[in-house]
């Protein structure tokens, strides 16, 4: 191999082991207020690494949907930039938005189509060219092969919820987004949509699910985000996370105030507030 060559080589190497390092989903700044003043982000900052699975904690009304709606491309950001995958996702919408498959939390699909057909529909959206065999993967993924000429009007509402997943996965995205993936469903069905996201990370499918269940997030989540008031208050590792939050702690409060902690108390790790009324 000649000198240029190996400097190429060296180069292509370098950039592919970059690009596998970048976030594939990179928000700065983003706000968003409504016509009414409320604000339901504010600067938001956050990176989602390529191949995890994030999970996005909060109340209801903390900013999770509007978060995603807005790195999908459904709503439209007062100020700041997502990035995905290296595309903007205003400038160059059309690149970013075929890299996302969403599953939103209502269940609203084409109750008079076969699931062949609306997943089949919903990869054309996307301008992609007719893939019947990826279409059959997809289903027998999720358990739905022998569903594929029913009627969505006749499945039961787990099954609705797999043909949503199904309809975002139709086109091949790199990111996945699944918005309250678990809400009113049963624990066995939780359990069983657990086993498909974690399926799906396996392929290379990168996921960001958003919830309010604690232990949906313990169970799936490499690294965990807390979304409240529009703001992100923590992003950590999910051990971490968990090992901080996982420490109880018990407060007394006294009916007279004390100066200092009893000599008889010494040995325990009791800590006296500065009020001195709580230990």
């Amino acid at each position: 191999m000649r000198v240029d060559d190996a400097l190429i080589s060296e180069k292509a190497t370098t950039s592919v082991a970059r690009d596998m390092q970048a976030p594939i989903i990179d928000v700065r700044g983003l706000t968003k207020t409504y016509d009414n003043g409320f604000q339901a982000l504010k600067n938001v900052d956050l990176e989602i690494r390529r191949g995890e699975i994030f999970a996005l904690l909060g109340p209801n009304g903390a900013g999770k949907t509007t978060l995603i709606s807005i790195v999908c491309g459904i709503v439209n950001a007062t100020s700041g930039t997502v990035l995905v995958d290296g595309h903007d996702n205003v400038s160059d919408f059309r690149a970013a938005r075929s890299l996302i498959g969403l599953v939103p939390q209502e269940l609203t699909t084409d109750a008079f189509e076969t699931v062949w057909a609306t997943v089949s529909h919903s990869r054309g959206l996307f301008g992609k060219s007719a893939n019947p065999a990826h279409i059959e993967k997809v289903l027998k993924d999720l358990s739905l092969w022998d569903k594929k000429d029913n009627m969505i009007m006749a499945l039961s509402g787990g099954m609705k919820r797999r043909v949503l997943i199904a309809k975002a996965l139709s086109h091949e995205p790199a990111v996945l987004f699944l918005d309250e993936p678990s809400a009113g469903v049963d624990v066995e069905l939780r359990r069983a949509m657990w086993d498909v996201v974690l399926d799906l990370q396996r392929t290379g499918v990168t996921i960001i699910l958003t919830t309010h269940y604690i232990g949906e997030a313990e169970e799936l989540a490499d690294r965990v985000g807390v979304i409240n008031h529009g703001e992100i208050v923590v992003v950590e590792e999910k051990t971490q996370l968990m090992q901080r939050f996982a420490q109880k702690r018990l407060t007394l409060r006294l009916n007279d105030r004390l100066e200092a902690l009893p000599a008889a108390l010494e040995d325990f790790e009791l800590e006296l507030g500065e009020d001195g009324c709580t230990l």
